[in-house]
């Protein structure tokens, strides 16, 4: 009972400190007179991270190396199958061009570097190094693209809201070093619980990282993109999900292999089906919002059936259930195919009404 209580304190602590350390540090920036863009690019779209990097940072620098990548990997998974299927089911999400054109590849070609670099089963530090200089390249681009396309703004009303009220510095600066601080004690709390937890059922710290610590360290997502999609900002919402799965590849594990006295061990299991389950999500997503930029509901109960499905799979396989190979079967043999019958027919019939199209106008 005390470990779960432990769990929950430190996800209420990552929650909050997050919040805190947003609004400070997007405060300060304000007030050094460092642009709103610039702000809603870094401070506040890798806030929602903050979670997952505190607790990554957390484990690789105390030797629990594995906990490390499975917290980002099934972090990924949550964020796309859970997330997005949950605010589509609320209401169709809305995709916008540069998701489709920019975002999306970015991620799916940054899942597939990770595939690569933990097939020996780790991620040495040079390859974290290579990570982390992307993620300063990316920011960089944004900041540069955000310039030339003349945006003033985040996009977001939440930066602008921010940044209009007035607060002394020492209020700025105690938000943002009482946020660092609930995010060290929170992550503490929780990468100890976790290790704790998965001793005591007899699996391993990544099935726990994968299912419990990823999601509840993407809980700031979850709130962030159900909000954004009852507002009616269901770009946002999305943005959110794909912008938090692009920092928790490049950031989260770039800077965890980096501190690690190790390099961050990637097991047979994560290398095989975990990670390989993060890269495929990610390619989904592409044709699905490809087609009329939308994430329709349906689309959407498929991703929380997937996600299930998925969990399910984790779980039989940590306590070896004996429907284990049935389980597979069901997923290998008929989800997995009945989700790939309809993407293509998806596109088939986009496509069809793509050349009809000019003939319909003339």
């Amino acid at each position: 009972m005390m470990t779960w209580l432990m769990l929950a304190a430190g996800l209420v602590l990552l929650v909050f400190g997050a919040d805190y350390l947003v609004k400070g540090a997007a405060r300060l920036a304000g007030a050094f007179g460092i642009p709103s863009l610039v702000i809603g690019l870094t401070v506040v779209a890798f806030g929602t991270s903050a979670p997952e990097l505190a607790v990554s940072v957390k484990a690789a620098w105390t030797g629990q190396a594995e906990l490390a990548i499975a917290n980002v990997v099934g972090s990924n998974i949550f964020n796309v199958l859970f997330i997005l299927g949950l605010a589509a089911l609320i209401m169709p999400l809305v995709i916008s061009k540069q998701l489709i054109r920019q975002d999306v590849p970015l991620m799916i070609v940054a899942s597939i570097v990770v595939a690569w670099m933990a097939q020996d089963g780790q991620l040495e530090r040079a390859e974290a190094a290579v990570l982390f200089v992307g993620l300063i390249s990316y920011t960089v681009f944004l900041f540069v693209q955000g310039k030339k396309q003349g945006v003033t703004d985040s996009g977001d009303e939440e930066v602008e809201a921010m940044l209009k009220e007035s607060h002394p510095m020492w209020q700025n600066i105690l938000l943002v070093v009482g946020g660092l601080a609930l995010l060290v004690l929170g992550a503490r709390w929780l990468v100890g619980s976790a290790v704790e937890l998965a001793t005591a059922w007899g699996v391993s710290e990544a099935v726990i990282g994968l299912t419990i610590v990823a999601a509840g360290t993407s809980l700031p997502e979850v709130m962030t993109s159900v909000i954004a999609t009852i507002k009616g900002e269901r770009d946002i919402a999305v943005g959110n999900v794909v912008g938090s799965n692009i920092f928790n590849i490049l950031c989260v594990l770039g800077l965890s292999g980096l501190i690690s006295p190790t390099p961050l061990a990637a097991s047979a299991q994560l290398a095989t089906l975990d990670i390989p389950v993060m890269l495929a999500v990610a390619v989904l997503c592409l044709p699905l919002f490809f087609v009329g930029a939308t994430l329709t509901r349906f689309e959407g109960l498929l991703f929380l059936i997937g996600y299930v499905g998925y969990t399910w799979l984790l779980i039989a396989l940590a306590l070896q259930h004996n429907y284990l190979a049935q389980l597979q079967q069901a997923l290998l043999y008929g989800f997995v195919p009945f989700v790939a019958v309809y993407v293509l027919i998806t596109l088939l019939l986009d496509l069809k009404k793509r050349v009809a199209q000019p003939q319909d106008l003339a």
